[in-house]
């Protein structure tokens, strides 16, 4: 799943084949699309989210991890983006404060051409991951208890849900220039509806970058200990091979 509001898009690939890509979800009709797939087959969801916040930051909230931090954000989410108040920044006067800003697992994955994970902290200009990361871990509480495995805070099982970067998937290429994602998707053979925004784009190759390392899936380590299991991880296939 990629993008937030009216612009969060979802992919489904089956069999190496990409067979729905759509705009417009909400948080409720993607909860109930997710659990009806799971009554069905064994699947692995890959979110463009993150899934908790740097641990100093769990540390003054008094909460363990980020299942706990799930529950606050509920509560407290939309407070945090409404005030823009330190640690949060990216508004209009609102600068980046000096705290550290970034997760263990986002200093640690390397970026292409320039591009590397952003702070969750950021919830506004270009870039900014934070708003869709607030807003979406309410939903990695309603996933798990209706029987997902959040990885890292879970063993690995199906169904399963993972945190994805897209751009370890889609390579350098430039997302922001319509031209070059057409013809991202046209040598690859997808359908012109990949390229159509950024997000669409973003979605259906995670998707399909998810298929191609889909045999990693049951070599995961078990349930996080230490800073991934506060922080989470984003989830690194070592093939990240593109359609």
């Amino acid at each position: 799943m990629q993008g937030g509001g009216r612009y969060r898009w979802a992919a489904e690939v089956v069999n190496g084949e990409l067979v729905s890509l759509r705009d417009g979800w909400d948080i409720d009709s993607l909860f109930t699309h997710l659990v009806d797939l799971a009554e069905r087959d064994d699947i692995a969801v890959g979110l463009d989210f993150s899934f908790s916040l740097p641990a100093w930051f769990l540390d003054t909230l008094g909460v363990a991890d980020g299942p706990a931090l799930w529950d606050v954000v509920a509560f407290e989410g939309e407070a945090w983006l409404r005030e823009c108040a330190p640690p949060f920044w990216g508004r209009p006067g609102r600068a980046r404060p000096e705290q550290q800003h970034l997760r263990d697992c986002e200093r640690a994955t390397a970026g292409f051409a320039g591009v590397s994970p952003k702070s969750t902290f950021q919830i506004g200009g270009a870039g900014s991951v934070g708003t869709a990361s607030l807003r979406g871990m309410p939903l990695l509480t309603r996933l798990r208890a209706a029987g997902f495995a959040i990885w890292p805070f879970d063993d690995p099982g199906w169904p399963m849900v993972l945190e994805v970067w897209p751009r370890l998937f889609t390579g350098p290429v430039v997302k922001s220039n319509a031209d070059a994602r057409a013809a991202y998707a046209r040598d690859r053979g997808l359908p012109a509806e990949v390229a159509v925004t950024e997000d669409a784009f973003d979605a259906a190759v995670a998707a399909l970058g998810m298929w191609a390392a889909r045999h990693e899936l049951g070599c995961l380590p078990r349930r996080g200990v230490g800073i991934a299991r506060r922080e989470g991880w984003i989830w690194t296939p070592a093939v990240r091979s593109r359609p």
